[in-house]
């Protein structure tokens, strides 16, 4: 298999939140690597690889970082390939992550999920590369349903709670 998303965190302590992502891609099976990569530690090895992913048959990235979060624009500004960012709650709540990610400055774009939303950020990898791929686009669809089928579920199992001044 050729992987055609690459999900890169900034340290493999981001992996307890990475494999959300990763579990995703299973799912729906796409074909993904994951890599440690530090834009702050291994420079050289985050712009070989920003340099060639394209090459290789990547189609979009998902880059996952805590504190300063620089990687997944480090990758975007190396990259013509859609970025996605995912801030991870190492310090501060996460919100130093965040924001580092999502302000970015004009003309380097990193989509940005919430803190920790690696499984957002996979489904919206998917919807990417289902634009061109409608065996895909068809699992999102089946995907969706099955969301909503599991909140009229839930829905359905509130109304058997029952509370003195409950109408329903």
């Amino acid at each position: 298999m050729t992987p055609v998303v690459s999900i890169i965190m900034g340290s493999t302590s981001d992996l307890p939140v990475m494999e959300k992502a990763a579990k995703v891609f299973d799912d729906f099976e796409v074909p993904f690597e994951m890599q440690a990569l530090s834009a702050h530690r291994t420079p050289e090895e985050v712009e070989e690889f920003a340099k060639t992913a394209k090459n290789r048959g990547i189609k979009v990235i998902i880059a996952a970082a805590g504190m300063a979060a620089h990687l997944p624009g480090v990758i975007a500004s190396m990259t013509t390939l859609p970025v996605i960012g995912v801030p991870i709650n190492s310090s501060l709540d996460g919100i130093d992550a965040l924001l580092a990610i999502v302000q970015m400055p004009p003309g380097v774009p990193v989509a940005t999920v919430s803190i920790n939303g690696s499984m957002n950020a996979a489904i919206l990898a998917v919807q990417m590369l289902a634009i061109e791929n409608k065996e895909l686009q068809a699992r999102l669809v089946t995907n969706k349903e099955e969301l909503k089928t599991k909140i009229v579920q839930a829905n359905n199992e509130l109304s058997s709670i029952k509370f003195k001044f409950k109408t329903n």
